[in-house]
């Protein structure tokens, strides 16, 4: 399971070098429309050629809250608040998702919030400020910028409650359908909020423009979130949560290996703090147990 966690983050880490240079080409709120429309496509054939059902009846009111939990508000409140806030903030409020999930676990799911947990969240919160190079104390928190710092962290916390009807109501239930339909009903939300607010701007198309979608589209969307609905469905959701401040760590390198970016000092301390976060979560705490001796019995 590690592995998957770790090649899902290295996926979604990666996919920020497509979306930074999808900035300049397309609409922000169009480009992911267009590249969920284009993993919907590639799930929805592959649901096609393995014959998989239509959802039951009861199961699409679940299916449609996931799609805009997951899919819909979190690059939609995203893209609002790079509008008037910086990307390294922005990124920060975006992946608080695993301390509401924490939340949500405990009051849903009996999960007891317990002292390592917090640590670790904790811990790797701070490196997570500390490599996107955040100073909290010369923030403007008042006006317009505190507003699109909580429309970021409302996206956090729809990303969080979708991941906690996952875990809570649809564990048993085929994870490429629910992914498949989930995305098609988020990326229609997409759809409408570009074409209702982003009129007038223009797309460029070229080959960077169409390597961008294929990356995001098949790669970060289809096969990344199809990969975090079976973490999830296998009960890592809070292992796998916390890893995921490891996707921003992967996108500042990647970042600074394929565009130039500066890696300062106090982001590499900020990887060994998130490290360190990581591994104080998945750390197995507790007393180990002792198994009394067997008592010799004399003949």
């Amino acid at each position: 399971m590690n592995i998957i966690i770790l090649l899902l983050c290295f996926i979604w880490g990666s996919n920020w070098v497509a979306m930074k240079v999808s900035v300049d080409l397309f609409p922000p709120v169009m480009f992911s429309a267009l590249r969920f429309v284009m993993a919907s496509f590639v799930l929805m054939a592959i649901v096609w050629y393995k014959r998989i059902p239509l959802p039951r009846k009861e199961d699409w009111k679940w299916y449609a809250l996931c799609g805009l939990l997951q899919t819909t508000l979190p690059f939609v409140t995203n893209q609002l608040a790079l509008q008037y806030n910086g990307a390294g903030i922005t990124s920060v409020m975006a992946f608080t998702m695993p301390f509401w999930l924490l939340i949500l676990a405990h009051f849903m799911m009996d999960e007891r919030v317990t002292l390592p947990k917090l640590l670790g969240l904790g811990i790797g919160f701070v490196g997570l400020i500390m490599v996107m190079d955040i100073n909290l104390l010369e923030m403007d928190w008042t006006g317009i910028t505190l507003i699109m710092n909580l429309v970021a962290l409302s996206g956090a916390m729809a990303w969080a409650m979708a991941n906690a009807v996952v875990k809570k109501y649809l564990a048993q239930h085929d994870m490429l359908q629910f992914t498949a339909w989930q995305m098609v009903i988020g990326t229609m939300g997409l759809l409408l909020y570009s074409l209702l607010f982003e009129q007038g701007q223009s797309i460029t198309w070229n080959l960077t423009a169409v390597a961008c979608l294929l990356y995001s589209g098949v790669l970060a969307s289809a096969t990344g979130f199809l990969i975090w609905t079976y973490i999830l469905s296998k009960g890592a959701h809070m292992k796998a949560s916390v890893s995921l401040l490891f996707v921003p760590v992967i996108g500042s390198l990647c970042g600074w290996l394929f565009l130039d970016e500066i890696l300062k000092p106090i982001s590499i301390v900020g990887i060994i703090f998130v490290a360190a976060g990581i591994g104080v979560v998945n750390m197995k705490w507790g007393r180990a147990k002792v198994i009394p001796a067997k008592k010799e019995v004399s003949a």
